[in-house]
């Protein structure tokens, strides 16, 4: 697999966390739980946000970086903000604020010198953002995590939530990892979830939630964010399995479904409660069968809306 996300891979923090089955049992009797229906050898290491871009039947090779480019200059609007569904903004998550962040961008491809920029995560700099991967067929990963981010922002304004899209198909590019985070603080949210699928080995299979690790420097200091993070991605880990039938990564966080990474800059400018999932591997001819699947995306969203929404009422 050519790895597509923000560097390359650093050694893994992972924890002992929960099994698979004891995330399930503890989400299931936890407070808030359960809100909504449910309509790779080494592998590269996953890594939402910032690396050297998959090569795949629609994402072409990235251009090599040029650090001496100047910072472009934006080209969208501020990031889409949801109208409260009808009826009003009541309901069990009324007053919570939620931001999704929808991975990458599917004509990231056509800009390559802009997301080859490097920009400052506090610790060190990375690239504004990459391509993404894509199924064997096609299917790029920027299009299902907009699709699954769509599908997310109804099901929490149902339950009254205020909903912010870092991306909502609205700029040629990006945006860049170091405003993602920024778009986050600034709205104040309760929560954040990038959403990702990942893009490595065919057998390497299912679904893993990132945790922020411990990190400062610069501008990034997620020692208050840690914490209720790791409750976030915990309830949402043992959601996802329950909505989805899909078993945690047998690549990634040990079978537990969870993973801890220092070298993401939309975790490490986080100042915010904030995970990303990596819903599967697009790589994978059984999981893509999944992600490719408008039924399945639509179990994804309410996994995720699930373990948001029992995080938020926790």
């Amino acid at each position: 697999m050519v790895p597509y996300d923000e560097s390359v891979p650093p050694t893994r923090r992972r924890r002992s966390l929960l099994a698979a089955t004891a995330l399930a049992t503890v989400c299931l009797s936890a407070a808030g739980c359960g809100a909504g229906d449910a309509g790779a050898g080494a592998p590269a290491r996953p890594g939402p946000g910032g690396s050297a871009a998959a090569t795949s039947p629609s994402t072409p090779p990235s251009a090599s970086p040029s650090k001496s480019a100047p910072a472009p200059k934006k080209t969208s609007p501020s990031p889409t903000r949801s109208a409260p569904p009808a009826g009003g903004n009541s309901g069990p998550l009324s007053g919570k604020t939620v931001v999704i962040d929808p991975g990458h961008n599917p004509n990231n491809h056509l800009h390559t010198r802009e997301i080859n920029r490097q920009v400052d995560i506090g610790t060190t700099h990375k690239e504004c953002d990459t391509t993404g991967t894509s199924t064997n067929s096609g299917y790029a990963e920027a299009r299902f995590t907009l699709d699954v981010s769509h599908r997310l922002r109804t099901l929490l304004q149902k339950q009254g939530a205020k909903v912010v899209l870092t991306y909502d198909n609205d700029r040629t590019y990006g945006p860049c990892v170091d405003e993602r985070a920024r778009i986050g603080n600034e709205a104040r949210a309760d929560a954040v979830v990038s959403v990702h699928a990942d893009g490595s080995a065919v057998g390497n299979r299912g679904f893993h939630v990132i945790l922020p690790g411990p990190v400062r420097g610069g501008a990034a200091d997620t020692s208050k964010i840690v914490e209720p993070s790791r409750d976030l991605g915990t309830r949402i880990a043992g959601l996802f399995v329950r909505a989805t039938g899909s078993a945690p990564s047998n690549y990634v966080g040990g079978n537990t479904g969870l993973d801890v990474r220092k070298d993401l800059g939309g975790l490490n400018l986080s100042t915010v409660p904030k995970v990303f999932i990596e819903c599967g591997n697009m790589r994978d001819p059984k999981d893509a069968a999944l992600l490719t699947s408008a039924g399945w995306r639509q179990k994804a969203a309410q996994g995720i809306a699930d373990g948001i929404s029992s995080y938020l009422n926790g």
